[in-house]
């Protein structure tokens, strides 16, 4: 199996940080009794960005612009590139969790958008952070899982 063209390690990252300031206004919004809308609309949004990196990588979100326009242009080169498969797994896994969140905001369950907000702002912390990704570890798992 050929592995894809490799991607910058520090988009990831960057967008990851971009995606838990959204998802921590997500979890504040989404405790408030006025506020529940606002917080459903902004974790659609969020859900429709995992969306677009799962369909396209990481590098195809709108986070992933902001890193190619606005950060990547003030850094050097990076040392090394990285598989894109892990974190393009890590957007179907951010997809999923914010899409349940989604879907018990429709259905009127008052804690399901700060729940599952504050489980994917948990996941995307680590990853802009200290640079563990949740769902590329789950991607690396399956990996082993399957050769054994």
């Amino acid at each position: 199996m050929t592995v894809p063209a490799g991607i910058d390690p520090r988009g990831p990252r960057v967008a990851a940080g971009i995606t838990a300031v959204l998802l921590a206004v997500v979890v504040v919004l989404g405790v408030g009794e006025s506020t529940r809308t606002a917080a459903l609309v902004l974790l659609i949004l969020v859900a429709l960005s995992f969306a677009a990196g799962a369909a396209f990588g990481a590098q195809g979100t709108w986070q992933g612009w902001v890193f190619r326009a606005l950060v990547r242009p003030r850094l050097a080169p990076p040392a090394e590139l990285e598989d894109p498969r892990p974190p393009r797994f890590a957007q179907v896994v951010g997809l999923l969790v914010t899409a349940v969140g989604v879907v018990l905001g429709l259905a009127g369950v008052d804690l399901g958008v700060p729940v599952a907000a504050g489980v994917a702002f948990v996941a995307a912390a680590l990853n802009a952070v200290v640079g563990l990704c949740l769902g590329c570890e789950l991607y690396l798992l399956g990996r082993r899982l399957r050769a054994a």
